[in-house]
């Protein structure tokens, strides 16, 4: 995301109770509404590096926003399935996938309501998903359910440090978190990486991220 704000996730924004997820989805829907897409064209840096050593697959892109990440994938060899909750994103996710030439299956659901398949997928991946704690553990138990086995996990979102070390993102501290307190939430995976990771965008603005990746051992 160019604002880091949990946009395409439907993360609480900033001045709206982090309870409302009727208000969530309308304020998403007018930022993505927007001329310009609220996210940068390219994949989420992470991602990419992650899934780059990968042997392409089935994969799950939770809360996909503008479809960067989906469609980065599907250009690399992988069958994926994007889900946002916002009819609008998912408009211009098909227009970027239209435009690069290549198919994503696009859902829409809430992630609060949604139950993917489980052990369906040989990558799941959830980018600056940023909700209160006990929503985010419902997403996230589901998500780990839907990895198969031998199949992987990956999750990046603001860190905790972001309020005070880095630029962007939520400024409630409640819908932040450490990739320690993600590895706790991932039932049956094996966790693999938990991280804290400084990047830097074009002009030089810093952002702490929590990076957790985790894999199913094989049945």
């Amino acid at each position: 995301m160019s604002d880091h704000e949990g946009a395409a996730a439907g993360g609480p924004p900033p001045g709206l109770p982090i309870s409302d997820p009727a208000e969530r989805r309308r304020h998403w829907d007018r930022r993505h509404a927007t001329h310009e897409p609220i996210e940068s064209g390219e994949p989420d840096p992470i991602l990419a590096r992650y899934a780059g050593d990968l042997a392409p697959g089935r994969a799950l892109d939770l809360a996909c926003g503008d479809g960067r990440n989906a469609v980065w994938l599907a250009r690399h060899g992988w069958r994926v399935t994007g889900v946002d909750f916002s009819s609008v994103a998912l408009d211009r996710a098909r227009q970027r996938a239209a435009a690069a030439g290549v198919e994503v299956d696009w859902q829409p659901h809430d992630l609060l309501q949604w139950v993917p398949p489980e052990g369906a997928y040989e990558l799941v991946a959830l980018v600056y998903l940023h909700l209160p704690p006990p929503e985010r553990r419902i997403v996230l138990a589901r998500a780990a359910r839907a990895v198969a086995p031998a199949g992987r996990l990956l999750v990046v979102g603001h860190h905790r440090r972001n309020l005070e070390e880095g630029h962007g993102g939520p400024r409630d501290e409640r819908v932040l978190y450490t990739a320690e307190e993600l590895a706790a939430e991932v039932p049956g995976l094996v966790v693999e990486r938990t991280e804290a990771v400084v990047q830097e965008d074009a002009t030089g603005r810093r952002r702490v991220d929590a990076v957790l990746a985790a894999r199913r051992p094989m049945a």
